[in-house]
């Protein structure tokens, strides 16, 4: 099993709990992690866009993974959601066994 860190983003408060909260009972992560409001500034079909939004930090494993994009794909309002995986290359081990077992309680 290898740990991934799993960045997204959602445009406010009210969604960004919503699919924290259900991809931990679907069992697509281990933990969610909200963060505070940040302002984004990109390039949308030729336009620079701002935009504030909620960071996401998902903790699953990549057995999981391909559920959990393909979730997030279809539950995200946006048109091109921002999935990030990145790999853990190393962490606390009983923390690790813990995020394999998604069943578990509070680490």
């Amino acid at each position: 099993m290898s740990v991934l860190l799993v960045q997204t983003t959602a445009p406010d408060q009210e969604l960004a709990d919503s699919i924290a909260q259900q991809m931990i009972e679907q069992g697509l992560a281990a933990c969610v992690k909200t963060l505070a409001p940040c302002r984004s500034t990109y390039r949308w079909q030729g336009v620079i866009e701002h935009s504030v939004e909620i960071p996401v930090i998902i903790i699953t494993d990549d057995a999981r993974y391909p559920a959990l994009e393909r979730w997030l794909k279809e539950a995200h309002p946006y048109d091109l959601p921002e999935i990030l995986s990145l790999p853990c290359s190393g962490g606390l081990p009983a923390y690790l066994a813990w995020i394999g077992d998604l069943s578990g309680s509070t680490p």
